[in-house]
């Protein structure tokens, strides 16, 4: 697919009111590639920049992605496939694996860490189970070797089916067939100072149970919640007892200090007849709670001041992911980089409501010159307003903000700066009343015709 195309698809969309709530830095999306209809990770980059994702956590190394995101600041989980377990127990293939996926990329795509295997202890797979440990402790002395251990950790992803208990949520405890495997991993993270890694997903316990788990109680919705009788502590969402449950499972091995990451969470947008709740609406409501609820800065009621590190899963809709309908609709957006449902909750007050000087109140955008591409914003046709954030010039256009990075603003005559992402702001607007003229660098012509 054409960049351009997306990138119209994705700004008439936005500008439409339909838009993505900030995220904050804290939140990362997982980038799932199981499809083969996904645009080229090129034309990923100004996709993730629209929502403001910080953060992006892959299921392997893929170096068109990692060579796509360099310099651009985004920070990166890379992973080791299953598959490639076993090997990574000797040393010379596991230093072998981490230059090519990792050193190579350093210092201008930024990884943090390497998810070691995915889910591995609920394989049932015992080959694999017990590969888990001496792999990540391979891949761990790879990088230390290579003197990137400092800068880059070692972990792996576990499903929440690692516990045994998860209600009350002071009660949380590892599966007893599990606690041999796990807890020498939690060793290894307590000495190597790396996270603890769990999916965790209410949409699945609604699905086994509908009728017995209240819908609001996990879209984040208002409802009554739960207390948990040993600690008192009330519950309004089920994500978050599910992320206590994790912390005392935790406790209970004797690992209370360990930090804990969402690696992934989500709701899917459409499924079979027996996936209940897999709807638009319902996967709307718990993205944008969820982005809400973490924008408070407000950890767990068992850990109120820890930081909420949560990946959203997932970027993409996956045509070729197997299993049931909902396994291809978790993502936010579809292949073509329109929002798979609206998320509307970031648009500001139309321009009915906003003193705009004089200005036309229908948006007018016109090409300068198809030759050099510029975008020309007059004040008689055009009804816009500008402020200034820090190096920022602000835009705010029909109901949505837009906000670009420029350089030398104000005194440019003609702004030059990359199409970046889309921003709410509150700031008091600076009108101009001359005509400007903003140069979106690296995107078509095609998108501001």
């Amino acid at each position: 697919m054409e960049f351009s195309k997306l990138c119209i698809s994705s700004l008439l969309y936005l500008i439409s009111g339909l838009v993505w709530p900030v995220i904050v830095s804290s939140v990362g999306i997982n980038y799932g590639q199981i499809a083969n209809n996904l645009p080229s990770p090129e034309n990923v980059v100004p996709l993730v920049k629209s929502i403001g994702a910080s953060k992006v956590k892959l299921y392997d190394a893929d170096p068109r992605v990692l060579r796509a995101f360099a310099n651009t600041g985004v920070e990166f989980i890379v992973g080791l496939a299953n598959a490639d377990l076993a090997k990574m127990s000797d040393p010379e293939k596991a230093q072998a694996w981490v230059k090519t996926n990792v050193q190579t990329f350093l210092p201008a795509t930024k990884i943090t860490s390497i998810t070691v295997g995915n889910e591995i202890l609920t394989f049932n797979d015992t080959s694999l189970s017990d590969s888990l440990l001496p792999a990540m402790q391979g891949v761990h002395s790879a990088l230390v070797n290579l003197g990137l251990d400092k800068q880059v950790s070692v972990t792996t992803a576990h499903s929440l089916a690692t516990l045994e208990t998860s209600y009350p949520p002071s009660a949380g405890a590892f599966r007893r067939d599990l606690t041999e495997l796990i807890t020498p991993i939690l060793n290894f993270h307590a000495k190597t100072g790396s996270a603890f890694l769990i999916n965790a997903y209410p949409y699945f316990a609604y699905k086994a149970n509908p009728k017995q788990v209240p819908i609001d109680f996990v879209l984040f919705q208002p409802n009554q919640g739960i207390v948990d009788p040993l600690t008192n502590l009330h519950y309004d969402n089920m994500l978050f007892a599910q992320i206590d449950a994790v912390y005392s499972a935790l406790a209970s091995l004797g690992y209370k200090k360990l930090p804990v990451q969402i690696s992934e969470t989500g709701w899917p947008s459409k499924g079979d007849e027996d996936e209940a709740g897999a709807t638009s609406d319902n996967a709307k409501k718990y993205n944008s709670n969820l982005i809400k609820l973490i924008a408070q800065n407000k950890g767990t009621p068992m850990r109120p001041s820890s930081d909420l590190n949560i990946y959203v899963f997932a970027l993409f809709n996956e045509n070729m992911k197997p299993g049931p309908t909902s396994e291809r609709n978790y993502g936010l957006f579809k292949p073509d980089g329109t929002p798979a449902y609206a998320l509307g909750i970031a648009a500001v007050d139309s321009f009915s409501n906003v003193s705009t000087g004089g200005y036309s109140q229908n948006p007018i955008w016109q090409p300068a010159s198809s030759s050099t591409g510029y975008l020309s914003i007059s004040a008689a046709t055009v009804s816009l307003e500008f402020f200034v954030q820090g190096n920022s010039l602000m835009c705010a256009c029909s109901a949505v903000r837009i906000r670009y990075p420029f350089i030398n603003f104000p005194y440019a005559t003609h702004l030059r700066g990359s199409l970046n992402y889309f921003h709410v702001m509150t700031d008091e607007p600076i009108k101009f009343t001359e005509p400007r003229a903003l140069k979106f660098s690296g995107v078509s012509r095609e998108l501001i015709w």
